[in-house]
């Protein structure tokens, strides 16, 4: 079946963000919205956000989920603020849990920002199932950029987050904790072999550093004929060979440190202290 996708990039994080829905039943989901963040005031605003809540009213649609690839480093989620605007329930790959400890960790995060009931509502293994509407859905888990980096395929659709950027770029880095070139390697090889015709969106896209303009959509065998890191059949040892290469070489996301502890509370701030204001941990040295 064919969901109908309406795309929403925000250029700030380079981030592209989705509605996907069945116009028969007017349900759908949203998948990796955007929170404003700016890093100077650290202040968040929700311009981003209100795009996709303004644009759901408009099409008259119903939300029933909002789908996070994986724990983004580079933006900060809207997941929260769209529950509490418009409804739906949360969801991530079940993996999230070795990240929410590791990044717990590291940031030194105790008491209740650390407790064992998961700020999301849905914890997806491989193979689970959900609905847009009459069309089916299912998830595959992905990792290798992250331990909870899934890929939702939705009809005729699939949304691999990080994993595969657009043909031109390449693949997603592995240097963060619990990223593995390898096990990256092996996720790829399973969009790949989804159908050549399904289309595959991605999360991010830069313009390939200035020489086109920004786009977002493929096609399977677009990305398995083309992709300049896995495509033509790429073998494993030279993937991972170049991955450990390339990622030696990259500097940090700007957003990583309000990001990672912002999402993976499912987009919620920490809670507020006692002068009722919520902070942020930045850890010196370590990163």
């Amino acid at each position: 079946m064919h969901p109908d996708i309406e795309s929403f990039f925000d250029e700030q994080t380079n981030t592209a963000s989705y509605v996907v829905s069945d116009s028969d039943t007017s349900r759908a989901v949203i998948i990796d919205p955007v929170l404003d963040f700016d890093p100077n005031s650290w202040r968040t605003t929700s311009g981003s956000a209100e795009k996709i809540a303004n644009y759901i009213a408009r099409a008259g649609l119903n939300v029933d989920w909002i789908l996070e690839s994986h724990i983004h480093a580079d933006h900060l989620t809207a997941s929260a603020w769209l529950k509490n605007k418009i409804g739906g329930r949360t969801g991530v790959g079940a993996g999230v849990t070795e990240v929410q400890r590791t990044f717990a960790e590291l940031f030194n995060i105790t008491g209740d920002q650390a407790a064992d009931e998961s700020p999301f509502d849905e914890l997806f293994e491989d193979g689970a199932v959900f609905s847009v509407g009459e069309i089916d859905g299912y998830v595959l888990t992905t990792p290798g950029h992250t331990p909870a980096c899934v890929t939702y395929v939705i009809g005729d659709a699939c949304f691999v987050g990080d994993s595969l950027l657009m043909p031109d770029t390449g693949t997603a880095r592995c240097d963060f904790p619990g990223g593995n070139a390898k096990q990256m390697y092996h996720s790829l090889q399973r969009i790949l072999e989804l159908p050549d015709k399904m289309r595959l969106f991605v999360c991010h896209d830069y313009g390939a550093d200035g020489t086109r303009d920004f786009a977002w959509e493929t096609t399977v065998a677009q990305q398995r004929d083309n992709n300049i890191h896995v495509g033509g059949g790429t073998l494993e040892h030279d993937y991972v060979q170049m991955r450990e290469d390339r990622d030696a070489t990259l500097p940090l996301p700007r957003l990583i440190v309000p990001a990672v502890q912002v999402n993976m509370l499912a987009g919620s701030l920490p809670p507020p202290e006692e002068n009722g204001t919520s902070y942020l941990k930045v850890p010196l040295n370590l990163l």
